[in-house]
């Protein structure tokens, strides 16, 4: 699917999104990633939801996000409850929800000046 949405400069918005991809700024990623409206982290090194661990979110620290989107492919899946437990202990507020729903719900929130990250299984 295709997001129609005016330029944004400046930071990276969800152009589209599919069947095993999703597209940044009109470049097409099939790929685990990482985004953040100012920073795109491709070599998360993650194959599947069930290997998920609170250490994956590291590489988040410097940037600080005030919330993160964890999109778990193309149907809602949750993760381990320990691995939401040690989010919230370690301070992070994570939303999970499918991949899809991420990009679109990312948009919004970096559109609105959000320090927002979205965590993609893609």
């Amino acid at each position: 699917m295709k997001l129609h949405l005016s330029e944004h400069e400046g930071f990276n918005i969800f152009s589209g999104y599919g069947e095993g991809y999703v597209a940044i700024n009109r470049v097409r990623y099939e790929h685990n990633l990482i985004v953040l409206p100012d920073h795109i982290i491709e070599n998360w090194q993650i194959e599947s939801l069930e290997q998920l661990k609170a250490a994956h979110f590291d590489c988040l620290r410097p940037f600080q996000p005030e919330i993160i989107l964890l999109g778990t492919g193309t149907t809602l899946r949750f993760p381990n409850p320990q691995l939401m437990k040690a989010m919230i202990s370690s301070g992070f507020g994570l939303e999970v929800m499918d991949t899809h729903a991420t990009c679109r719900t990312y948009n919004v929130l970096a559109a609105e000046g959000r320090r927002v990250a979205a965590v993609l299984i893609i």
